[in-house]
């Protein structure tokens, strides 16, 4: 069983229109400062990713951002972060988040945050890491992407084993506790001699 000490957090530049959004993602940096987990994220300082980090740093919590220099430039850094990492690229952003993450949960977002999801669980597939990976469903913004995921499986694209990797919930701390508590699924890889 995994132990989770940090968390990477995928999610919006913006805010989205519900006002719930950005209230869970606030509350997504601050229950995990609470229990002890280090927040790590894009960086930004707008958006579900201010607001994330806004939580975490408001009650105590470490939190890495990591973000290209391009945006920097731009002064879209998050100035208080614990500690902000720069890289040249989004792949090296990507390649530092998943180092520094023991899990990965996904909030609402658009393309970059859908990006970002399936390549982790692209890398699980992959055999790359066996790190949990979930996403965290805010009044049902995720349901549309699960019914294309299964129906994606219906359709022979991808295998159930594979589908099995990414989780969902409404709910931060059970989350966390299914965190703990992951394994892969079993039969994920056919053996190396089949």
């Amino acid at each position: 069983m995994p132990v989770i000490r940090s968390v990477c957090v995928f999610c919006g530049a913006s805010r989205g229109r519900d006002p719930r959004y950005a209230a869970a993602a606030a509350g997504v940096g601050r229950r995990l400062a609470e229990r002890g987990i280090q927040l790590v994220y894009g960086g930004g300082r707008l958006g579900l990713m201010g607001a994330v980090a806004d939580g975490a740093l408001a009650a105590g919590g470490r939190v890495v951002g990591v973000i290209p220099r391009g945006l920097v430039d731009r002064e879209l850094a998050h100035p208080n972060v614990s500690e902000l990492r720069i890289v040249d690229s989004l792949h090296e952003r990507k390649a530092q988040m998943a180092e520094l993450a023991d899990a990965f949960i996904a909030l609402p977002g658009g393309l970059g945050t859908l990006e970002e999801l399936a390549e982790v669980v692209s890398w699980a597939q992959l055999d790359l890491h066996a790190k949990p990976i979930a996403l965290l469903d805010i009044g049902g913004y995720f349901a549309a992407l699960e019914a294309f995921l299964d129906y994606a499986v219906a359709e022979g694209f991808i295998a159930e084993r594979h589908r099995r990797l990414l989780l969902r919930d409404d709910d931060l701390d059970r989350l966390l506790d299914r965190f703990a508590a992951w394994s892969p699924p079993e039969g994920r890889f056919p053996p190396p001699d089949a």
